[in-house]
């Protein structure tokens, strides 16, 4: 960035109030001057940045760690600037190969499709969707000619590719690594290049990839962009990154019970990270709570019903979260059962094995599953847990089952 501007005293406090905002949380910022720069000559001109958000829409389910970035874009909006969000309709086709061991499935366009669409319904629950503008990044890349495919990967080297975690693993221990998936990262760098962003934010584990949007968009003459990264959410197992085929997740299309349910398992060392990388909550507040929990005068547990509380508000509001609060309460710490038991008239077989009949009732989706939750005993009958797993269980009115600690059903016959 060639141009120095000349800052008033106005507009000297109106940087720093933004890069204090913008900061929170951010694990690195690259290059950390050209990003005060940015900011500075949006002050100035009046001009807002473009901040984009690469998405590989290969998962329709959005979970609080996929919200952290989402935060970041909500905190860009409300200082007046511009959210890029990109849907890689075509680089979904390949795949991103960050941290994996192996070449990915390709996707067919209708899937790519759904869950672009769902991913947009979604963000919306955090994003002002009115102020977002969605591009798909097939309109450029499709068009492209082998000639341009050829003249964008002589801007990087074989080299420079294999100093990826991933790819150097991959090659080290003999995995296959196909030559498509190089192209990945040099069609996300091209994306920034298409729509001359000048701020991209992504995980920790993205940083090669923002990277490459500085390379790219110098290659073709253009202002570099400054990547921003931000930290990676630890699930409730809180060792790995939150993921849905890890089962530590918590969905933000949950239902209320669920997430208020699931955010009590956070682990307590983690508490502080969720309220400041997953809520909208003032940093004030959260470094006060911080503090009271380090010096006991709260108890992690109310902090974490807070937490949960103040999820379910966000995704299903104010009212769901009340209820879902006194749920858990009535619930989990009064062990009492539930007073709203989803009910089903019964008129199968009587008696029924305990497996067929949390199978029949949906309560497990499979008989091994409903086998596993009886041996590790998460299955009671009238709040009396079940030891035997051959149960012939007689049907009776009124009968209730639990399984694990959120699934009820009351059996009328």
């Amino acid at each position: 960035m060639e141009k120095e501007f000349t800052l008033t005293e106005a507009q000297q406090k109106e940087v720093e109030r933004q890069l204090a905002h913008l900061k929170r949380g951010v694990v690195e910022i690259v290059p950390e001057d050209e990003f005060r720069k940015k900011i500075e000559k949006s002050v100035v001109t009046g001009k807002p940045l473009k901040i984009k958000l690469g998405m590989d829409p290969s998962a329709p389910d959005v979970h609080i760690g996929h919200t952290v970035p989402l935060h970041k874009l909500r905190q860009f909006q409300e200082l007046g600037h511009e959210v890029q969000m990109l849907i890689g309709d075509f680089t979904g086709r390949i795949g991103d190969p960050t941290g994996k061991s192996e070449t990915r499935k390709q996707l067919t366009d209708e899937e790519v499709k759904q869950n672009a669409a769902t991913y947009v319904e979604q963000y919306g629950k955090i994003l002002d969707m009115d102020k977002v503008t969605i591009y798909y990044n097939s309109e450029w890349l499709k068009p492209l000619q082998f000639e341009d495919v050829v003249k964008l990967a002589a801007n990087m080297t074989v080299a420079r590719m294999l100093e990826r975690d991933d790819f150097e693993k991959r090659y080290k221990s003999g995995q296959p690594i196909s030559v498509h998936e190089f192209f990945y990262p040099l069609m996300q760098g091209y994306d920034s290049v298409a729509l001359e962003t000048d701020i991209e934010i992504g995980g920790t584990d993205q940083k090669f990839n923002l990277l490459m949007g500085r390379t790219l968009q110098e290659a073709y003459g253009q202002e570099k962009q400054v990547a921003l990264t931000l930290p990676l959410i630890e699930g409730l197992d809180g060792e790995r990154k939150m993921s849905k085929s890890l089962n530590n997740y918590i969905g933000i299309d949950e239902a209320p019970n669920e997430i208020f349910g699931k955010s009590m398992s956070i682990p307590d060392e983690l508490m502080i990270k969720y309220y400041k990388l997953a809520t909208d909550l003032p940093m004030e507040e959260i470094d006060k709570l911080e503090t009271d929990l380090k010096e006991g005068s709260v108890h992690p547990r109310d902090a974490k019903m807070n937490l949960g509380a103040k999820f379910v508000e966000m995704y299903h509001g104010e009212e769901a979260a009340n209820e879902a609060k006194a749920y858990f309460q009535t619930v989990f710490q009064k062990r009492a059962l539930p007073t709203d038991i989803p009910e089903v008239q019964w008129t199968g077989e009587s008696p029924i094995w305990i497996v067929d009949l949390l199978v029949e009732l949906k309560m497990q989706s499979s008989k091994g599953e409903a086998r596993r939750m009886i041996q590790n005993g998460g299955v009671k009958i009238n709040e009396e847990k079940v030891e035997d797993v051959q149960l012939q269980v007689e049907i009776e009115d009124d009968l209730v089952l639990q399984v694990g600690k959120r699934k009820f059903m009351k059996i009328k016959k």
